[in-house]
């Protein structure tokens, strides 16, 4: 396929088609042309429609324009470009919480061809240098605030030799550069299968997995579920919790806003106290968040009833039926539940307000097709548990890993999810499929935690597994056999937890610890987890 990218290490790297899954197309929305950058539709497009004064983007003091961004957005390109020397398909670096300037960011790496690499603010050196490395990346833009742990990782990753940090008043920060150079920009005429965005996960291992997207894939995000969903208004202002890093985010947050004309939110800290405030304070209509936030926030219902919230949408993890109810009874207001993958960009079974069903996560999104199959990936008789599979206009695309082969099976998507499907095509989620403990709505993997704990003076050996739990879905829990010398107590707890929570991103730090004599393995000396999840 033709390329606009002079740098080719994503194309280079993309999974051969063979191992691809198959791609649908079967919605008018879904025909694009063979050039398209998604940044020219959501952001250029409205400016030059005459939409350029709507109200696009707020938070931390800001209040933007179609027009404000829309600048800022270009001096930002002609700053990669001029100054930072970026070519088509270089992978940029995005280290920054939620704020006006990291959608400015955004749309200025796209702009300029790059490959939009955004992480969470948690993430410690450890795991950016892990992500340096497997995208080759050379140029970042990070916000002054999370700048330390960015330089911690310099040394070890000499590709990446162009920084710029922004929210800076700094004469070398990336807003004095801004003011270089003009508020136009030519966006690089991308082809539609460009990569414009990685975003990573960890997976079931720990080593992390670059997922490659591309503009093709932006634009069809936005034209599935929230237009037949969702179904948001040009005067809706969204808010919410995830971070722009998860696709989760980005999408509910950034992209679909973007895509009718309406406004969005960005919370640098969005925990359920500021998030109720950011509900009152800026009229929001639409917010996207996990149900641990639904759980808490729904105990100050009468406060959100006097808001004008009209619509929650709820992923990341299982909701479960008793958080739709406590929601609905406290605010009024009825869930809308969905299940996506970091692979397949964004949601792809949902249901809106109409047709929720207690404890059913809902039908197949238009556009897309899925079914619950055997582990020969037939399908099973509906009513029966089996693994989930779906295609549609997206889906996964490692960056140069063998678990391409796990995840595309037969042209199917397989996002490692165990489901029923009833008669009237409803699906009910039963479980993960592998070992990913998923804590109110983050993904962690069981072996990073472990590799963390390891890294302790008092650790002999470890487990880790996830357990149920009312607030988060589950929590991180570790079985530790202590060396000799370290007493097992509370003190031991603590200190452990502390050292996990300064070794990787403190949400994935083990809620609970247990003590052990020996871990449970096979005579070969495997780990067998699923004794630990039996004894819990």
């Amino acid at each position: 396929m033709p390329t606009a990218h002079i740098d080719t290490f994503a194309k280079d790297h993309l999974p051969t088609l063979e191992q691809q899954p198959v791609y649908l197309f079967n919605l008018r929305e879904l025909q694009f042309p063979a050039q398209l950058n998604c940044a020219t539709e959501l952001l250029d497009r409205p400016v030059r429609e005459g939409r350029g004064g709507r109200l696009c983007v707020q938070g931390g003091g800001e209040r933007w324009s179609y027009a404000d961004l829309l600048a800022r957005a270009n001096r930002i390109a002609h700053v990669l470009v001029q100054e930072m020397g970026l070519v088509p398909g270089n992978r940029v670096l995005l280290h920054t919480p939620n704020t006006p300037m990291a959608a400015a960011c955004w749309f200025g790496i796209v702009k300029a061809g790059g490959i939009a690499v955004a992480t969470m603010p948690l993430l410690r050196a450890k795991e950016l240098r892990a992500i340096v490395d497997k995208a080759q990346i050379s140029h970042a833009l990070c916000d002054l605030g999370l700048a330390e742990e960015l330089r911690l990782t310099l040394p070890d990753t000499p590709q990446l030799k162009h920084v710029l940090h922004f929210r800076s008043t700094q004469p070398e920060g990336l807003e004095a550069a801004m003011q270089r150079h003009p508020a136009e920009f030519a966006n690089v005429d991308t082809a539609l299968e460009d990569t414009c965005m990685m975003a990573f996960t960890s997976g079931t291992t720990g080593v992390p997995k670059a997922t490659m997207h591309f503009h093709r894939d932006v634009m069809a995000a936005c034209a599935c579920w929230p237009r037949h969903v969702l179904k948001p208004t040009p005067d809706d202002v969204f808010i919410g919790s995830p971070p722009l890093a998860f696709t989760f985010g980005l999408g509910g947050l950034l992209l679909f806003p973007m895509s009718v004309g309406a406004s969005t939110v960005l919370l640098e800290k969005a925990g359920p106290p500021q998030l109720l405030d950011g509900i009152r304070d800026y009229g929001a209509t639409v917010v996207f968040t996990a149900p641990t936030s639904y759980r808490n926030l729904a105990a100050r219902g009468d406060e959100i009833r006097q808001t004008k919230l009209r619509r929650c949408v709820s992923a990341g993890e299982a909701l479960p039926a008793a958080t739709r109810a406590l929601w609905r009874d406290a605010t009024g207001i009825e869930i809308i539940d969905g299940i996506g993958a970091t692979e397949m960009l964004h949601i792809f079974i949902s249901a809106d307000e109409r047709d929720a069903r207690p404890g059913a996560t809902g039908k197949v999104v238009p556009g897309y097709e899925a079914r619950v199959v055997d582990e020969a990936g037939n399908p099973v008789p509906h009513g029966t548990v089996g693994k989930l599979a779906v295609r549609g206009p997206t889906g996964c695309r490692y960056l140069d890993d063998e678990r391409q082969s796990s995840y595309v099976k037969g042209g199917w998507n397989y996002p490692g999810d165990a489901y029923v499907m009833d008669e009237a095509g409803y699906f009910y989620y039963q479980s993960r499929t592998d070992d990913m403990i998923i804590s109110a709505g983050y993904n962690i993997a069981a072996p990073e935690v472990e590799e963390a704990l390891l890294l302790h003076p008092a650790v002999f050996e470890c487990a880790v597994i996830g357990v149920p739990d009312a607030e988060r879905g589950q929590v991180v829990k570790a079985f530790v056999t202590l060396r000799s010398g370290f007493i097992a107590g509370g003190a031991t707890v603590k200190d452990l937890q502390d050292f996990v929570k300064k070794t990787v991103a403190p949400y994935k730090y083990p809620r609970q610890i247990a003590f052990v004599e020996k871990l449970p393995r096979t005579q070969t000396g495997k780990l067998q987890r699923f004794k630990l999840r039996d004894l819990e």
